[in-house]
Parts: C-alpha cells; structure tokens; sequence
C-alpha cells in the first residue's frame, strides 16, 4: 500500500489538488487562502508546494492530500486513498478485496442492493412509466442509478442472501428490519418503492430514500435509511457528489426539498442543486456547502414549510455568514414541475430570488398592513434575522432599506433590533471556535524560536539582520525557559518552518518584524513578573509586613517602568 501513497503523491500536486476545492493565492513560495475547516474573513491557510503541506494558522488544521481529502471529504484513510488513486490514475495493485474494513464491506452491500434495484426497475413498466411520465429520461435513470424495490417482503433479503451477505451486515446498513418479537426473521425496508441511492461527497453509496410507487393510506410517501455508521442524515445532502464542482464554479448553490426537483434541475443543466431529503437543514450541511461557496439559493414550492419565519435553517446560515436568497415558484408548482414544463421560468425565479431579508420584508408590504401592524410584524418576522447578520455593514444596509421601503425610522429599528433575542445556543459551534487558539505568550515565543532557526538554517538568510545578535537577545529574555521551549516546539520543527516562511517568507522588513516580537515577548514576560510580584504585595499588605510591602512595591513599580518603556519603543 505505502508504494501506491508515494506513487499518488508524486503525481498529484498538493496546490493543484486543494485548489480544485478552494480558492488560492501566491504568498511568497507558499499559497493561500480562506481555511475550508473553520469560518473565517481573513485568510490563513497555507499551502506549502515543496513540503506537500497546509497549515490554518486559525483552527491549527494540518496535513497533506491524503488528510485534506478525508478532512474536507468526511473519507477514511481508504476513501481519501480510492479518490486521489483515481485522480492521479494510480492502480492499487496491493489492495486486497479480501481483507476489507468493515466500512468497505458496508459500502460493498449497498453495492449489491444498488444493482438489485437497477435490474428491477429494468423489468418494471409500471415504475419505468412513472419516472417517464414525469419527465426523467432514460440517461438520467442510469446517471442517478434509480431503481425500484420490488413490492415483496424478502426479495432483496433473500438475493443478498444467496451472494454471501450476512443479516448482520444487511441490519448494519439498515436494508432489511428483524421481525418483531423473533431473533431470526427478517422482511425487506423497503418494498415497493423507487429507489434513489444517496451517496456520500466522494460517490459512495451510503444509503437510500424509496418512493411509494402505489400510494396506500398507512406507508410515507417517502422512506430514507435509518441512521447508520455510512448514512447521517444530518451531514447528507442528496446530489453533493454530482453537484460540488459545479458549486464550485458558478459559486452558489440552489438547496431544494427533495430527490425529484434534484434531479429534474440536474437533468436540465442547472447542476449546483443538492437536496435536503425532506430532512431539516443542520449545521454540518451548511458548512459543507459553505466549503464550497458562501451564498446559496433555497428553491422551495410555494406553499413550503420551507418559507417558515422560524426556519432555524435560515438563521444559521445566516450566523454563518453566508448569503442566503429564496427562489419560489409559481403557486402549485414545485421545481421539478417547472424543469419538466417550462426550464426559461425556473431560471426567471431562481435569478430573481431575493436576500431572505429582503424577501420576508417584501412580502409583508405585499400584504397592506396599516404603519403600526407593518411595524410590529418587521420586528417579530424581520429583525431576528439581521440580528443573526455576523457583519455590521450588513446589518446597517438591510436596516437601511427597511426603513426606506416601510418608512420607519431607521432609528426605531436599531433600537428595536437590540431587543431581539439571539441565543448562544442558536450560533453555530463552528462561530464559537471549535479549535482552540495559542496563547500570545507561547504564539510570540513559536515565532522568534522559530525566525532564529529559520534564519540560521536557510541558505537565503536575511542580509539585513544579525541572527547571532537576535539570538543572543531572545536567550536573555527566555532565560532558563529556552532549553523547555525547544523541546516543546522542534517536535515539529517541519511544522514550524513552514509556519515561519508562510508568514514571513518575502517580507520587505523582517528585522522591523523581529524587533516588534523581541519587545512583545519581553512585556508577556514582564507581566508575568508583575502578576507575581502584586500578588506577593498583596499577601504582604493583609500581614502588614512593612519591609515586604516595600520590597514588593518598589518591585512592581520598576517592573511597570520597564513595561511602558517597551510600549513607548513600539510606537518609535
């Protein structure tokens, strides 16, 4: 395996492969750009060519291809090594299909069931006719391997049977349900269904969602996989495998409800669509699809549950940051019922979708209600969702525009916006911070630690500095901390060269920089001893220690001296 791993990273540039995900820039010899693990405005991800390496100088995320791919695609190691073999063109030769985790056995079921479904929708009229009647050409069937759970209760179980699969691994991936009240009777999930395999971001199938086919007062009309170590229905969005380069580059995404208007809107060309599955947008779906672009287009039914004022869905992407805009459809159509009829109006409603703010405060103007009554419904149905604005700007244009469409002042309207509730509970975790920042004192430490063995190393050393004389400066303030301090950090002395070329790399004045760190470095110091040093003078004054309450004083009165003397040399 590991001659395979050299082979695909010798063929695959890191640059090239993370570009293809992201958008990068030249920073000196290295690149960057937005990190796609952690919400942020300003860029801090590095790319480095000759390490192979990135680094997010904001969440600390690292790695190379192999990491990035399981990290951004949600893979394990033998994912992540399947899809980059294949970009790379790579065979790999000492994979033995005998000896698979169980995640590839699970995957290699749904493999089976996939098949199962396609040949029995091949022999089916009745379920052909229906894909057919409503618009779904044949290319598209086999594009989307959409096929038809036969209408008996052990037909899969039995064929899966016979091809070596066990119960177990049929209950693991949630394809057959053990009868109740016995320990070895099983029955089909799905029966008499259209079946639409779900795959994860990389293709593979982890699960389903069946349509009935004959309608019957007791079944849904629409059946997914129960929650299974492949399938989370919070982190899947239905199409993102097809739909994520094409996010890519038009740069927006268009969400709609379910796998039909997905695949009708793919079937016509306009394929950044994914679908939610009839399921709840989560947080972790958003931030897949903000990964990929920050504005994103709901394409709902008018009559939706979708268009709900309280759609929690709405509110987090927004506290994400991101640019969220509805696209409704006429009254009783869906955007399968408009790809299949007439495509020219689907595309009018998507490209005139509006901001939800925008959209929300529209319609109820539409409605023609008196000043006082527009006013209240503003603040109970509008305002929350610019609370949930992360941009001041932002907040103060739609603010704006409110008051020039309702002719409230915008007065009125930040006054009442201070009172609208957001809870922290409602904030996505990624805005909190899921990764913990480095404290300044050790961050300062890192980085002069790090100019110096840079410096001294490189064979392109700074003519403009005197890295002995640095050196020596650093040792005196590190004092005894030195020795502690290499140890702690050249563990990762890769890691950290890359991380001092990223930022200093190409610098116009790198000593002007050093200096800054030199006296930074010395206050976190000082302030340290001052800590101590007050402390002390405080235990001194309760025992009313006379000599002690001058020897501290005087002490913390020089340390403060020496403080403002480096804040006066920061400003030179």
């Amino acid at each position: 395996m590991s001659s395979s791993v050299d082979q695909i990273k010798s063929k695959i540039d890191i640059v090239s492969l993370i570009s293809s995900y992201i958008k990068l820039d030249k920073a000196g010899t290295n690149f960057k750009g937005r990190c796609p693990f952690h919400n942020e405005k300003t860029p801090s991800f590095f790319v480095s060519p000759d390490r192979g390496s990135y680094y997010c100088f904001g969440c600390q995320a690292k790695g190379d291809i192999f990491t990035f791919v399981q990290e951004f695609e949600g893979l394990d190691f033998i994912g992540s090594l399947k899809v980059l073999a294949d970009r790379a063109g790579v065979t790999l030769e000492n994979y033995n299909s005998e000896e698979k985790t169980e995640k590839q056995r699970l995957h290699s079921v749904l493999e089976q069931a996939v098949f199962f479904y396609e040949k029995n929708l091949a022999n089916n009229k009745t379920a052909l006719d229906y894909l057919h009647n409503r618009g779904v050409l044949d290319s598209t069937i086999k594009d989307f391997r959409i096929g038809f759970a036969p209408a008996e209760w052990r037909s899969l179980f039995e064929y899966l049977l016979g091809r070596g699969v066990s119960e177990k691994d049929m209950l693991l991936v949630g394809l057959i349900k053990r009868k109740e009240g016995t320990t070895d009777s099983y029955y089909d999930t799905f029966r008499g269904r259209i079946m639409f395999p779900i795959n994860d971001s990389s293709g593979r199938v982890v699960g389903f969602s069946g349509r009935i086919l004959v309608a019957d007062d007791k079944s849904p009309k629409y059946l997914n996989s129960p929650e299974t170590s492949l399938f989370n229905k919070s982190e899947i969005l239905f199409g993102l495998d097809k739909a994520k380069n094409n996010i890519r580059l038009k740069d927006y995404s268009i969400l709609v409800e379910g796998q039909m208007d997905l695949i009708m809107l793919h079937q016509v060309g306009i394929n950044n669509t994914v679908a939610s599955s009839g399921t709840a947008l989560t947080e972790n779906h958003l931030v897949k699809l903000r990964r990929l672009s920050n504005r994103i287009i709901m394409s709902y039914d008018g009559d939706s549950a979708g268009f709900s004022a309280s759609n929690r869905s709405s509110q987090l992407a927004l506290s994400l940051g991101m640019e969220l805009k509805l696209a409704v459809m006429p009254e009783g159509k869906d955007p399968a019922d408009l790809a299949t009829e007439d495509v020219e109006k689907l595309k009018e409603s998507l490209k005139h979708s509006k901001h939800i703010i925008d959209f929300y405060t529209d319609s109820l103007l539409s409605h023609g209600l008196e000043p006082r009554k527009l006013g209240q419904e503003i603040q109970k149905h509008v305002l929350p969702y610019i609370a949930f604005l992360t941009s001041t700007i932002e907040k103060s244009h739609f603010i704006k525009s409110i008051a020039q469409k309702t002719f409230i002042k915008e007065e009125a309207l930040w006054e009442d916006l201070k009172h609208v509730g957001v809870e922290q509970a409602s904030l996505p975790k990624v805005e909190r911070g899921t990764h913990s920042g480095i404290k300044r004192t050790e961050a300062i430490e890192r980085r002069v630690l790090g100019i110096i063995i840079w410096q001294k190393e490189s064979p392109n050393r700074d003519e403009n500095i005197n890295i002995e004389e640095i050196e020596k400066r650093a040792d005196k303030i590190f004092g005894g901390r030195k020795v502690e301090l290499q140890e702690l950090f050249l563990k990762e002395k890769d890691l950290l060269l890359f991380e001092i070329e990223s930022y200093y790399g190409g610098k116009p004045d790198l000593r002007k920089d050093i200096e800054y760190l030199l006296l930074g470095l010395e206050e976190e110091y000082l302030k340290q001893r001052l800590s101590v040093a007050m402390v002390s003078l405080q235990k001194a004054e309760q025992t009313k220690n006379g000599d002690e309450i001058l020897k501290y004083l005087t002490e913390c009165q020089e340390i403060s001296k020496q403080i403002n003397t480096i804040k006066n040399n920061y400003e030179k």
